[in-house]
């Protein structure tokens, strides 16, 4: 049967796809369909239609899944965040299990045991930072999400995943935008000044708010911070971070403090961190604990052993290796986060880590070559995984363990095949939903030496 776009076509769901949309197949061809669950009966509307592959859109549940949900969030439609609000949380957990081991089997060649995900038990307003583009029109900017497959911002007044500070944060930005007739950044033609919204807040509440702007100066200061400390009074630091660059990445490469402190302090394992707004560091703390006592349980720490920490950010990883190895090296591209990581090591009595700043990719393989072999090497990249200097680097100095923990399955299980290749054998594999009623999910995978 030959698909053409505006068809409607009654059709059964059998899988999932990588961003939790259902997959119906019409004559071995795969039909996308956002927000139709596996083992549903959907009156599809196709929408586009490739060669190899068609998208469609549920027009109506004819025969729903018992795992179906109403989403409670109002902009669920419209945004591109949570895009699994529509199932239960116990299919959720399952679509991500299944994802990480389809990752692996079909890029990777793996063929290892995923545990079940470890889940939360309240898996809302977890976020402890958020980052909202800005957009709209001098006098009526539009601050939320992204549509999904867009950069159209949906405008919103609050977020499920954020907490009432950062949300009530965003809403004194907005109110001060209005009455200050503040341009909004427009993306097309480069112009404006507010680009983006950042908060962060740590375990006491307090909160750190970061504008990202399209300039070198930011207008109408005081008003601004008298309109925060009036609505946030949880606000311990402004700051702004100019980013005068085209393109997708949010915070520039420096910022400014307008109003009170530098850095926010944190916990995390039992350790104090200090946290620039440039540092890294996990947006679920709850579950994030969770991760990193797995990596730890999984590099087998007996107290002997010398370990490199690869993308270490401000050293929220290598502080916890530290407690049960001779020695880690951190190494990280960011100062900024070096920096915090050298005044976390001193700030929680660790004087067995030391930190290096550089891509990890030149790093390494010079240490390497310098004669550097640890008995453990621990990486969490960005999403877009590893580079091959830094995998073949590993190979070459041969830890008995390798442990990587991930964000992207999909770049983690193409990395795992080169380590593979390389005499490594996965032996653990446990994901951890980091980033509940969303598709993504992350991942921590052992590996040892044949």
């Amino acid at each position: 049967m030959q698909l053409h776009k505006n068809q409607q076509i009654d059709m059964t769901i059998d899988s999932f796809g990588a961003q939790g949309e259902g997959i119906a197949r019409l004559d071995g061809m795969p039909v996308f369909i956002p927000r139709a669950l596996p083992g549903e009966r959907v009156r599809v509307q196709i929408v586009k239609v490739d060669k190899r592959f068609a998208f469609g859109r549920a027009m109506d549940i004819l025969e729903a899944s018992p795992d179906r949900r109403e989403p409670p969030c109002p902009y669920y439609v419209q945004c591109g965040g949570c895009v699994c609000q529509h199932m239960s949380y116990a299919a959720q957990l399952d679509f991500k299990r299944n994802q990480v081991a389809g990752c692996l089997r079909h890029i990777g060649g793996i063929d290892v045991e995923v545990l079940p995900v470890l889940g939360m038990d309240e898996p809302w307003h977890y976020r402890n930072k958020i980052s909202m583009p800005v957009a709209g029109e001098a006098g009526v900017p539009a601050i939320g999400y992204y549509a999904q497959r867009s950069h159209r911002v949906v405008d919103v007044q609050g977020c499920m995943l954020s907490c009432d500070a950062a949300d009530r944060a965003c809403a004194a930005v907005r109110q001060w935008m209005v009455e200050q007739r503040i341009p909004p950044y427009n993306e097309e033609s480069h112009t404006g000044l507010v680009r983006h919204i950042m908060t962060r807040v740590n375990r006491l509440g307090q909160l750190m708010l970061v504008l990202v702007i399209n300039g070198k100066q930011l207008k109408k200061q005081k008003e601004l911070l008298e309109r925060l400390r009036a609505d946030v009074p949880e606000l311990v630091s402004l700051c702004v971070s100019p980013n005068e660059k085209r393109g997708n990445v949010i915070l520039g490469d420096s910022y400014q403090v307008l109003w009170g402190q530098e850095r926010l302090e944190d916990t995390l394992c039992g350790n104090r961190f200090l946290l620039s707004p440039l540092s890294f560091f996990q947006v679920n703390p709850q579950q994030t604990e969770k991760l990193y006592q797995t990596a730890l349980d999984f590099a087998g720490l007996t107290g002997g052993e010398t370990v490199a920490d690869l993308y270490c950010g401000a050293g929220t990883i290598s502080l916890l290796l530290a407690r049960r190895a001779a020695h880690v090296t951190g190494i990280e591209i960011v100062p900024d986060a070096i920096r915090d990581a050298k005044e976390n090591a001193r700030r929680n009595g660790v004087d067995n880590a030391d930190f290096l700043c550089g891509p990890a990719e030149d790093l390494l393989p010079r240490l390497v070559e310098k004669g550097m072999r640890p008995d453990v090497v621990v990486l969490d990249p960005p999403r877009k995984g590893a580079e091959p200097a830094v995998l073949e680097a590993i190979i070459t100095c041969a830890p008995r363990r390798v442990v990587y923990v991930s964000c992207n399955p999909a770049t983690q299980a193409r990395d795992a095949k080169l380590l593979c290749a390389g005499g490594y054998q996965p032996i653990r594999c446990q994901p951890v939903d980091m980033f509940c009623q969303t598709a993504g999910v992350e991942n921590v995978l052992l590996f040892t030496k044949e």
